[in-house]
């Protein structure tokens, strides 16, 4: 067996960015921006006005000063003239300031009388001005790469891109493997299972961005599973799920091994996960994640996620983890595998704390759409007691 963070190391080596391709703006929401766009204006493109109120000189700008209101300017409609000494421009917020105006004065400090405005005591001394480029100038860039927020959309449609480059969603083929399996809506025979984990990390796998090609459930004999990684050809990974331990029946790195697969690993020091391998395919990277619905779940999160991201070409690594304060008890101490117990963070008086779970069986599908986090024990790590400090990783 070799720890977690190796295991993750090989499987991280394993993974290259994919290429790319454009997309409209509108879609690119959540996609990862392959290169730097620079922006190709500057914003806002002249002096804006940021309240609205009436356009003129500053300097003339003096409780019961009077002026004569010569225009308007609106957004998308400006005040071409010069405003000159005692002028003013009604103005809304937005519009371009006109020539000659370098302070807003807002409207609630002026009373008008027919085309004569009078400055009330008590003025805002501010200027009310955007300048131009106060948000960004022409040929400032956005940094790649980086998954596309919606804040990140915006600027970039300010910046005047209509399409972007980004990384194409990874192809993964998923294969469930076993006897025991039947898909979601069929009716299993009496020694027969839902074949659940299929859906759980395509979804996983999706949310990270990557595009899931699900394969049909490769059977407990050597020809299927050949027949079922011909079907992956083309994929950017394989992920196989179950079949990789070494019982009678678990024939996924035999059937592998038929088309080419070199191992780099086999077994990690965790629980739940211990049958997890990873290599390369005929050149493809492969995964092979274990059967049990909770720990095909965790290693998706704990391996498949950071793989997810190298292959998308952003920097990948260990998810992040902190520490907070347990709520309960552990009793005795943890065995030599390093321990991802499905917990629950709780929100407290004196700030969050986290609560494992008393059931970590890997098969309690149920405790983990329950858990909103991972509490990991080191391995060897001695009997805690409520209010000691514990590493969690957030889901």
């Amino acid at each position: 067996m070799i720890p977690t963070a190796t295991a993750l190391a090989h499987v991280l080596d394993l993974c290259a960015p994919v290429g790319t391709e454009t997309v409209a703006l509108a879609d690119a929401a959540g996609r990862v921006l392959a290169t730097p766009r620079q922006a190709r204006r500057t914003q806002p493109p002249f002096p804006a006005a940021a309240m609205d109120g009436y356009a003129l000189a500053g300097a003339a700008a003096k409780p019961g000063a009077c002026f004569t209101v010569i225009g308007e300017s609106a957004a998308g409609h400006g005040f071409a003239r010069r405003v000159g000494a005692g002028e003013t421009v009604r103005i809304f917020t937005g519009a371009p300031v006109p020539e000659g105006a370098d302070r807003v004065v807002i409207q609630e400090d002026t009373s008008r009388d027919g085309d004569q405005i009078t400055l009330r005591d008590g003025l805002d001394a501010k200027s009310h001005i955007r300048p131009a480029g106060d948000d960004f100038a022409e040929g400032t860039a956005l940094a790649a790469p980086r998954r596309l927020t919606p804040a990140d959309i915006a600027l970039l449609a300010a910046m005047n891109h209509a399409e972007l480059p980004v990384r194409r969603r990874p192809e993964i083929a998923l294969i469930a493997t076993g006897d025991e399996l039947v898909m979601p809506g069929e009716s299993p025979g009496p020694d027969q299972i839902i074949a659940s984990n299929s859906f759980g990390l395509k979804a996983l796998l999706e949310a990270q961005g990557a595009e899931v090609r699900l394969l049909p459930i490769a059977r407990d004999r050597v020809d299927s599973l050949h027949t079922v990684f011909d079907l992956a050809a083309g994929a950017d990974m394989i992920v196989t799920i179950g079949g990789a331990s070494v019982g009678e029946h678990d024939l996924v790195q035999a059937a592998a091994g038929d088309k080419g697969l070199a191992l780099d690993f086999y077994k990690v020091a965790m629980r739940p996960g211990k049958p997890l391998m990873a290599g390369r395919l005929a050149g493809t990277p492969m995964v092979g994640l274990p059967g049990n619905p909770v720990s095909a779940m965790v290693c998706g999160h704990i391996f498949m996620r950071p793989a997810i991201d190298a292959l998308l070409g952003l920097p990948a690594g260990a998810l992040p983890r902190e520490t907070l304060p347990l709520t309960c008890d552990l009793l005795g101490p943890n065995g030599p595998r390093e321990h991802y117990m499905r917990a629950r963070i709780e929100p407290g008086p004196d700030g969050e704390t986290v609560r494992p779970f008393d059931r970590q069986d890997s098969g309690l599908l149920s405790v983990l759409a329950a858990a909103n986090a991972l509490a990991v024990r080191a391995p060897g790590d001695g009997a805690r007691s409520a209010g000691d400090e514990i590493e969690i990783i957030r889901l």
